[in-house]
């Protein structure tokens, strides 16, 4: 199978295996329509390995972790199961480890469908597959949708409390006067044995280092640094409105007049390029994505080029947009002051994120921002402020896919 492709299940009980040269935690959510879990009973891993029609068996090591789904026992408010894959070892990627996701008849061990996710690197969980009703046949989709964030970060996107790590009991303090030895100890009681304890989900991630890590809009106005990313949801809603990327620069003190240019490259799920957005090409995906037109001074206040992105309408085979300025009479970044670039509401005009570049390289072409597209629907921006050699939108086609 390809990323995209789908085919059907001819059996009503299948196991999806996924093997790698290194073990592999795998595990499954059942979501509903809305891409959520109804609850955390819906998360199916090594600590909880039994739901409504799902189950977890694990490798030991020895075998790959597998998730067997019955599609007659599957509850029919589920709509889909999830099943996703991340290396056991703490804080290992995918860079140089092919994944590859084998779909069986669960009762004869038929081989049904495979598939391997392409072009990996420093995603630590992945979303392989999903098993999906749809017309009241169910089938098996190849998705190969990758997270920097962990099991626990895929957890949290489809609705999942992941509890943050306890934090380690201070340490007693030493007695400062003699103490009494204590009284002989009580026989023993005979009790009741505990109540099993409910399985917790993997632990959160630690804390994002400064410019890392995700944030959303449910405070308001957010100020990026480099690398840093915010979902663009608020009030737990994705953000499936009309955008407007606000890019703008000036001359460096004393400098001319400077005649930059703002674009925007969309991608396909394999990081293929599918159209660009620019002065010669003001308007690209049936309308999705507008640009404002060409500025050729960047003097005066506000915005110098705007590029207006319909979320909602963006086509399903594209997801990824990023956003760069060029330079393309070949004046350098370092003649250039106050470049930035914001996300507005385009029917309130609030801005909602900014991200100023803060310093500059001697280069003609700057990576501004990156929106992407996550497998529960929502899309993330991330501020980038990488600076490479390209003078026109073109020579920006592979840094722009390299940096998805």
């Amino acid at each position: 199978m390809t990323p995209g492709s789908n085919t059907p299940l001819p059996v009503a009980r299948v196991t999806v295996d996924v093997t790698a040269p290194v073990r592999l935690d795998v595990s499954g959510l059942l979501l509903t329509a809305d891409g959520k879990v109804r609850s955390d009973d819906d998360f199916i891993f090594y600590n909880q390995p039994a739901g409504p029609g799902v189950t977890y068996r694990s490798g030991g090591g020895t075998a790959p972790d597998a998730i067997t789904v019955d599609t007659g026992a599957v509850p029919p408010d589920i709509e889909k199961i999830v099943v996703t894959a991340s290396p056991d070892a703490a804080g290992q990627t995918f860079q140089g480890i092919e994944p590859t996701a084998t779909v069986r008849d669960a009762d004869g061990g038929a081989e049904l469908a495979t598939f391997t996710p392409p072009q990996l690197g420093t995603e630590t969980a992945l979303v392989v597959v999903e098993i999906y009703r749809r017309g009241g046949q169910w089938k098996v989709r190849a998705v190969g949708q990758g997270y920097a964030d962990g099991l626990a970060g895929i957890a949290t996107d489809f609705g999942v409390s992941v509890e943050e790590p306890a934090a380690p009991a201070a340490p007693a303090a030493p007695p400062q006067q003699p103490v009494a030895p204590p009284p002989p100890a009580a026989p023993p009681v005979a009790q009741a044995p505990a109540a099993p304890q409910a399985p917790a989900a993997p632990p959160a991630p630690a804390a994002p280092a400064p410019g890392a890590g995700k944030i959303n809009l449910d405070k308001g106005r957010v100020s990026l640094q480099k690398n840093q990313t915010v979902s663009l949801v608020k009030g737990g809603r994705p953000l499936l409105s009309q955008v407007r990327m606000g890019l703008g620069w000036e001359p460096a003190f004393r400098g001319k007049d400077i005649d930059l240019d703002a674009s925007v490259i969309a991608y396909g799920p394999q990081r293929n390029h599918v159209d660009s957005c620019y002065f010669g090409k003001l308007t690209i995906l049936n309308g999705a994505i507008r640009h404002s037109g060409d500025n050729l001074t960047g003097e005066g206040g506000g915005d110098d080029e705007v590029i207006t992105v319909d979320l909602g309408q963006i086509p399903q085979d594209v997801t990824g947009l990023v956003f760069t300025v060029n330079s393309f009479s070949g004046q350098k970044f370092t003649e250039v002051a106050k470049a930035y670039c914001r996300l507005l509401d385009a029917a309130t005009g609030e801005e909602l994120v900014r991200f100023d570049l803060t310093h500059a390289e001697p280069q003609t072409g700057v990576m501004m921002a990156k929106l992407v597209r996550q497998y529960s629907g929502e899309w993330d921006m991330t501020a980038l402020g990488d600076f490479v050699k390209a003078r026109t939108v073109r020579n920006m086609k592979e840094p722009g896919a390299q940096a998805l």
